[in-house]
C-alpha cells in the first residue's frame, strides 16, 4: 500500500509539473524546436493535456513518460528527476518536491 501511494504522489506532481511548467525545466527537442509555431503550439497543448495513461503505456503509474500524436508529429515526452542541490551525491526522490528538479523533454519519437 505504501508504494502505491508513493507512486499515486509522483504520478500528481507529475501532472502538476506537465501541466503547469512549474518548479521545473521543460526543454524542447530540436525537432519539435524547428517545427512552425503553430504545431509546435499544437504539440506543448497536447502535452499539457494529456491524461490517456493506461496500464500499457505507464506501467509503474507514475505519469513521467507517453508517446501521443500532435501538429501531424509522433511526439515522446519523459520527465526526468535531478537533485536540486547539484553537490548531493544521492539520486533525487520523485515523491518529494523539495529536493527534486523535474525536466521533461519534448521530442519527435525519430529522435528517441
Amino acid at each position: 500500500m505504501l508504494e502505491t501511494t508513493r507512486r499515486a504522489t509522483i504520478a500528481r506532481l507529475n501532472d502538476h509539473f506537465r501541466a503547469t511548467g512549474e518548479d521545473g525545466w521543460i526543454l524542447l527537442s530540436r525537432g519539435v524546436a524547428l517545427l512552425p509555431i503553430a504545431n509546435k503550439d499544437e504539440v506543448i497543448r497536447a502535452v499539457r493535456l494529456f491524461d490517456a495513461f493506461t496500464a500499457d503505456n505507464d506501467p509503474r503509474g507514475e505519469h513521467d513518460c507517453a508517446a501521443l500524436s500532435a501538429g501531424g508529429q509522433r511526439i515522446i515526452w519523459k520527465i526526468d528527476y535531478y537533485p536540486r542541490d547539484r553537490n548531493r551525491q544521492t539520486d533525487p526522490d520523485p515523491a518529494d518536491p523539495a529536493t527534486t528538479k523535474r525536466v521533461m523533454t519534448i521530442m519527435l519519437a525519430e529522435e528517441y
